[in-house]
């Protein structure tokens, strides 16, 4: 990062142009030979009035000798091609990863403003399923990308606990409801019978009245379907926290839906003095013709509220408690028009902070052919995903290390197994669909989370034999000196990845995507293994090569703990 950041203000020096113009045009090679860097001169033509080879050729003549790093420059058609000395480079990243600690690539851009990041939010008295953990983990991935960068940041979970819907389960549960088995296991008890009422309502449609009937007693607060209501929630956050606990997430607010209702009739008036709303079948809507998008519905035509009435009525409300710099939803794909509407009609109302309310979707989760649906009943838990990935993790660890201790088994397993799922849900573009795999989740060679675990693992490990052997820690650092013996094409690959961190963080924050940061530390653990296997760290030739090699292993420790913990992932030390 270091070097770019010196190249990229050598090049607009000598140019004329702004920084801002080189930085989104620096790349990496695809191989070695091409260079460390690399400055596609295409997109400069229109702006210098020159063909890109004659402005390489030009930029080349204009910056050669400035940079003592710089060790040649190589102009390959329209490419400006940087190759460091290698002796250099490995200096400054060593004493780079000294200076930052296990907090490399964090930065302080953020501070003084305040992040909201709603995700998880399940639906109360509905099974946590596994569509919810892709919302829960890639929220708290983002969160912790916000974080690391000195945002202050909320964590939101803005809890499914109104709607019609729970009129149906409170039609459902006065028909079919069992006592014992709720309290016995609420949530299966509760899902059961909303899956009835579905069931049933082809045989005996009069249902959906009924559930609408009761819907409106409960926004009327009726004693009864009021006490129902909390009691469904109250067991279901009993069981959510669970979950949590094991996810180790913690959230700063869960006002759910129900929270914003009273809310709603300052929203209506508010879209009522803008003359924004229209009657449509009784309905009150806004118009969105002007944005392609069909009419937000705010109230139904019974004056019933609606999801959308009430995300409004929430932003309002956020942005008057936290003063919000970003104000982000991490929820799925299917409501990329929803969110659309909301933010198109806060437009419309003159809300200044529109266009920092963000919408980042994701696709859906599978195993096989399997579709889930709670409607139907045939979802899959997230707590038995994990106690089953958590199983065959116990199981490999086993097989490996047969006179391990129980409960060392039992906590590597825990850690790795679920490490094993987030990673499965972070490690591609959010919007892909995931289908799972129990052998690509739990390959311990592969592009999973145990890989990453496990090289972090023998990283610390060698540094405790060094440790052992009294060479680790040194009692002087002679980084000019380390970084003469790692110029090797295994040492530099290592070294350019852990360079690469803080722009793989930069990029995945301002893309919401925690893939690119992963794609990264998994990279650079690739790369670290090459290494280990091709050259001996505590048994090199002389002391001087073991130090500098060790240098090189803790570099990469550091690297990897702090990608592991953005995504969430366990860091461990023996495995």
């Amino acid at each position: 990062m270091q070097f770019k950041n010196e190249l990229i203000t050598v090049l607009a020096e000598e140019s004329g142009l702004e920084e801002s113009v080189f930085t989104p045009l620096m790349e990496i090679p695809p191989q070695p030979e091409m260079g460390d860097l690399a400055l596609p001169c295409f997109r400069l033509a229109k702006e210098m009035r020159k063909a890109p080879a004659l402005i390489a050729e030009d930029l080349k003549t204009k910056i050669e000798g400035k940079l003592p790093w710089l060790k040649k420059l190589d102009v390959v058609g329209g490419y400006l091609n940087f190759f460091y000395d290698p002796a250099l480079y490995a200096t400054a990243i060593l004493r780079q990863s000294r200076e930052e600690g296990f907090s490399p690539g964090s930065g302080i851009e953020g501070n003084g403003k305040t992040v909201l990041v709603e995700y998880s939010s399940p639906n109360i008295a509905k099974p946590f399923h596994v569509g919810h953990a892709f919302s829960t983990l890639v929220g708290e991935a983002i969160a912790n990308l916000y974080e690391y960068r000195g945002y202050k940041v909320m964590r939101l979970n803005h809890l499914g606990d109104y709607g019609t819907q729970f009129g149906k389960l409170i039609t459902a549960w006065k028909h079919w409801g069992d006592e014992k088995a709720l309290a016995e296991d609420p949530i299966t008890e509760l899902n059961r019978v909303y899956v009835k009422f579905h069931q049933e309502l082809a045989e005996h449609p009069e249902l959906e009245d009924e559930g609408r009937r009761y819907f409106r007693l409960l926004e009327e607060k009726a004693p009864e379907e009021y006490a129902l209501w909390e009691l469904f929630r109250e067991v279901s956050l009993e069981a959510f926290a669970k979950i949590y606990r094991r996810l180790n997430i913690e959230f700063d607010n869960m006002n759910g839906e129900s929270f914003y209702s009273d809310q709603i009739p300052a929203v209506v008036d508010l879209l009522r003095e803008k003359n924004l709303l229209v009657e449509s079948e009784g309905a009150q809507v806004v118009d969105l013709e002007k944005y392609n998008l069909n009419p937000c519905l705010i109230l139904k035509s019974d004056g019933a509220t609606i999801y959308a009435s009430r995300d409004i009525a929430a932003v309002y409300y956020r942005d008057r408690e936290w003063d919000f710099y970003r104000n982000i939803y991490v929820v799925g794909l299917p409501q990329k028009n929803h969110f659309q509407q909301v933010f198109a009609v806060l437009k419309e109302a003159g809300f200044a902070k529109a266009d920092q309310c963000i919408h980042v979707p994701f696709g859906t989760v599978r195993f096989a052919d399997v579709a889930f649906s709670t409607r139907q009943g045939n979802v899959i838990l997230l707590d038995d995903l994990l106690a089953e990935s958590v199983s065959k993790t116990r199981e490999i660890i086993l097989a490996n290390n047969p006179d391990m201790a129980d409960s060392e088994v039992d906590r590597i397993a825990e850690s790795v197994g679920v490490g094993a799922v987030r990673y499965t849900f972070l490690r591609n573009g959010r919007e892909r669909d995931i289908i799972f795999s129990w052998d690509d989740m739990l390959d311990f060679e592969g592009d999973s989370a145990p890989y990453l675990q496990y090289t972090f693992a023998r990283c610390s490990s060698i540094m405790r034999l060094a440790e052992a052997d009294k060479i680790w820690p040194l009692d002087q650092v002679d980084l000019e000196a380390a970084g003469k013996l790692l110029t090797g094409q295994e040492e530099q690959a290592i070294f350019k990845l852990a360079a690469g961190f803080e722009t793989a963080v930069l990029e995945a924050l301002n893309a919401h995507e925690p893939s690119i940061m992963l794609r990264n530390i998994s990279q650079l653990a690739r790369a670290f293994n090459r290494f280990y296997h091709s050259s001996s760290i505590l048994h090199a030739d002389n002391e001087e090569i073991i130090k500098a090699r060790l240098l090189l292993t803790e570099t990469c420790r550091i690297y990897l703990q702090a990608g592991l913990q953005l995504a969430g992932i366990d860091v461990l030390d023996r495995m």
